[in-house]
């Protein structure tokens, strides 16, 4: 269903003054025909008095009021007759009614939190997603700001199967206020819920962090993506899946981040004792490979200048001990030898 914006004049002030004034003309209609003579045209007046002041105030049903960034979706007698979009004061046909059906629905999010309202429900928006509250209040104007859903931890596996607790932040917007009404049964829910399979189906190709043999792309090369190093890359593949999805309910994603990010409690320690080990691994290959050159270094420099001259034993034995002071933790305790060096 296509949306179609009503281009309505702003007479909502205009038919205000008028109700009331004609209210005022019923009253001192129903004053003069009730205090003059049994006439037929005093009994006439006394009753379009009498029964306006019992059905003027219909009127009053017709007035709508829009502050910026909202609008409201108007059926008449079921039937869909038009969105007014721009704000200010209107007045409509007092029997249009205007149709949301997520009014009630309080995602905990930005610009959605009614604390005034009384009497909230929890119930779940999917089955780890975003929580939501129905409220007492019965607010039909569609929001058309932006705002941020800030979607709860999910537990998800990786592509190695560790599995990892992810959030994510997503700021929309409604666009098509026909589509979200009428095309889904709650444009909130259906927001949450959606973001909660998008998230599912990216963090599954991911590994937590830089793996071999490893694809994320799908183009059948490895590549080094992952959770951790490449969370601009992710969040814009989340955002493009959510609004694949929730197109057809007329909302535009306009962004999706990363909230946290973490390996779950129960493997958390093995992981961090598995990333001590490769820094100490990384960390001694660092010290091995500039141990080895100093010790290259040095024994080409007392060649050149002649300083000794070394057998292949005494060679073997100097780059020995020169390793063993270079790649040790502690800081070495020389022994100086006094005798001979034969």
């Amino acid at each position: 269903m296509d949306e179609k914006v009503l281009n309505k004049s702003k007479n909502g002030m205009a038919m205000l003054l008028l109700t009331l004034l004609l209210y005022a003309v019923a009253i001192a209609a129903m004053i003069i025909g009730g205090s003059g003579s049994q006439s037929p045209w005093g009994i006439a007046l006394f009753v379009i008095g009498f029964v306006y002041a019992l059905t003027g105030w219909i009127l009053f049903c017709g007035l709508k009021v829009l502050r910026p960034q909202e609008a409201l979706v108007l059926t008449l007698f079921g039937k869909y007759i038009g969105t007014l979009k721009e704000e200010g004061f209107y007045w409509v046909n007092p029997f249009c009614t205007a149709f949301n059906p997520a009014a009630k629905t309080k995602l905990k999010q930005s610009g959605d939190v009614d604390g005034s309202a009384g009497g909230l429900l929890q119930l779940s928006a999917g089955s780890q997603g975003a929580s939501a509250q129905v409220s007492a209040g019965d607010n039909k104007k569609i929001s058309l700001k932006i705002m941020t859903l800030n979607n709860s931890r999910q537990k998800i596996n990786d592509c190695l199967g560790n599995p990892v607790e992810i959030g994510i932040a997503v700021m929309w917007r409604v666009t098509d206020t026909a589509k979200a009404v009428f095309n889904v049964d709650n444009y909130k829910e259906y927001l949450s819920l959606q973001c909660d399979s998008a998230l599912r189906n990216i963090v599954r190709l991911y590994p937590y962090d830089v793996a071999e043999n490893v694809d994320t792309t799908g183009d059948g090369q490895a590549d080094e993506g992952s959770l951790r190093g490449s969370s601009e890359v992710v969040a814009e593949r989340i955002r493009k899946e959510i609004q694949s999805k929730v197109d057809k309910a007329g909302l535009e994603i306009i962004e999706a981040r990363i909230t946290y990010l973490a390996y779950a409690p129960e493997i958390a320690a093995v992981m961090l004792q598995r990333q001590q080990a490769s820094a100490i691994i990384d960390a001694r290959k660092m010290i091995v490979d500039g141990a080895v050159g100093m010790v290259e270094m040095a024994l080409d420099r007392l060649s050149e200048k002649q300083v000794v001259e070394l057998d292949e034993e005494r060679k073997a034995a100097m780059v020995s001990n020169l390793l063993v002071v270079l790649c040790g933790n502690r800081d070495a305790q020389p022994i100086v030898n006094s005798g001979s060096l034969y």
